[in-house]
């Protein structure tokens, strides 16, 4: 799953380079509209299971949790047509644009922006940088970028520890749409219920302790979300024919 999934042209933010800078709002969600999947915090669990299935896809580092919004590639099934983003949660990963942290040379934490994105401006909007120092606009987007990555970080842990506990196992499944149309959805892994039954008493007590089971228990509810993308996509009409393949997660 890539990290630049809906950014084009991204490079480190400069005092100088960009010293006249400006940013304004995103009046719309259209720059995620053909992204069928984001990822998401072990710390979001809990808003995005009212509204997303939340699976996990195979990632370079490891298990990956990500809000599923769709159920074919270059298909976002929570943005209408006017850009708007139908649901009451946004995944802090969509909110995060068009500032995306990155790392430098020696590991550090960089801000990145997205050059392509219409959010900049040097005429109009919010300037980033007044007399070469961060403005109080750029200083709210380092910390949430900050906040972002640390969390980041510990949902990489939540992920490993549950591959090394066997508890993931891949899913795939068959999705009939209202006119009959089948889609298959492929890539996705989820808790495996039996195995975590099984688990013994140190194992539960561990991810009791880390918060990791209420997170689970989040995952495995979420799951009853997936018939919410079906009638979704039954609205939205197919286009495709009966036997018609989603594409993996990306």
């Amino acid at each position: 799953m890539s990290e630049m999934m809906f950014y084009e042209r991204v490079v480190a933010l400069n005092d100088q380079t960009h010293a006249q800078l400006k940013v304004r709002p995103a009046t719309s969600f259209a720059y995620a509209a053909k992204t069928n999947s984001v990822p998401l915090l072990a710390s979001e669990f809990f808003e995005a299971a009212r509204e997303y299935p939340i699976v996990f896809a195979r990632g370079e580092a490891g298990p990956v949790p990500a809000a599923l919004l769709g159920l074919r590639e270059a298909e976002n099934l929570y943005v209408d047509s006017g850009g708007k983003w139908d649901a009451r949660y946004v995944p802090a990963f969509v909110r995060r644009y068009p500032f995306v942290p990155g790392k430098g040379a020696e590991g550090e934490l960089l801000v990145c922006i997205d050059e392509a994105s219409p959010c900049f401006d040097s005429k109009e909007g919010e300037p980033l940088f007044a007399a070469g120092k961060p403005t109080a606009q750029l200083e709210h987007a380092i910390k949430f970028l900050t906040e972002f990555h640390q969390a980041a970080a510990l949902t990489e842990q939540l992920g490993r520890r549950l591959d090394e506990l066997g508890l993931l196992r891949q899913a795939d499944s068959l999705a009939q749409l209202n006119d009959g149309t089948q889609v298959r959805l492929n890539g996705l892994n989820v808790v495996d219920e039996t195995r975590l039954r099984a688990l013994d008493r140190d194992a539960v007590q561990e991810l009791f302790g880390s918060n990791a089971l209420a997170a689970i228990y989040a995952h495995l509810m979420s799951l009853g979300n997936l018939g919410t993308l079906v009638d979704r996509l039954s609205r939205h009409g197919t286009g495709s024919k009966p036997g018609g393949k989603a594409a993996p997660l990306r």
